[in-house]
This record gives structure tokens, sequence and C-alpha cells, in this order.
């Protein structure tokens, strides 16, 4: 790949990387609440693999270290989210309407 399309692809893995600040903003004032959405930590592994990837081609070993540490605690988010998701949608209905 040529220079100027890494320079690309640095760009867009910040982009991605960016993003997510603006939608946990937005997810916020709409709840008028802080609150971090799932697509937060969507955006920060997309934004993190293509900067680790950019990070690789520049071999910057402060860069490198840094999205792969990001990158292990956004998806251990991930994985975190998912196993409440599934706890929840496992566990029994309650009926508090029943006296």
């Amino acid at each position: 790949m040529s220079e100027q399309a890494w320079i690309i692809v640095g760009f867009t893995g910040q982009a991605l990387f960016g993003a997510r600040f603006l939608i946990q903003w937005l997810t916020s004032e709409r709840a008028k609440r802080s609150v971090i959405p799932a697509a937060f930590w969507y955006f920060s592994v997309g934004g993190s693999l293509v900067l680790l990837c950019y990070s690789l081609h520049k071999l910057d070993p402060v860069f490198i270290v840094g999205q792969i540490t990001g990158l292990f605690i956004y998806v251990r988010n991930l994985y975190l989210l998912h196993r409440v998701e599934k706890t929840l949608s496992l566990s029994p209905v309650r009926d508090d309407t029943r006296s």
C-alpha cells in the first residue's frame, strides 16, 4: 500500500475513534444523564483496530502498545455488556401485579 493510502487508513481510524465520543455525548444528552451505549465500544474497537494496523505499519511501539491495551479494554466491555444482556434475556419475568 502506498504511504498516501496509509495516511487515509490512519485518518479513518481516528475518525472512527473520535465518532465514539460524539455518539456517547448525543446519547447522554437524549437521556439527560451520562450513558455509554454499546455503539461507543464498537466504534472503540473499530477505531482501535484500524489505528493498530496503522501503527504496525509505522512501527511505532508506543502507539502499538497503546492500541493493544485499549483494544483489550473495549472488547472486555463488549463482553460484559453481552453477558448482562444474555443473563437478562434468560431470567424469568417477574409479575409484580399479583397480590
